[in-house]
């Protein structure tokens, strides 16, 4: 993840400075969506592994 970062933002910085290529535009955009699948699944096990307890210390029923 972090190599992923930092190619995104030397990219990213590239693009500020002297322009990337039409190569070097669909490399980032590519990454970037790369970087947002695992973002999203890494929230989605973080969001799954949390436990509800209710009052009377079972666990409720979750709806979807």
């Amino acid at each position: 993840m972090e190599e992923l970062i930092a190619r995104i933002n030397e990219l990213s910085r590239k693009h500020k400075t002297v322009g990337l290529t039409e190569a070097e535009t669909e490399e980032r955009a590519q990454l970037r969506r790369k970087y947002l699948e695992v973002f999203k699944g890494n929230f989605r096990n973080q969001l799954d592994s949390i436990k509800w307890e209710g009052e009377d210390g079972e666990e409720p029923p979750i709806k979807h």
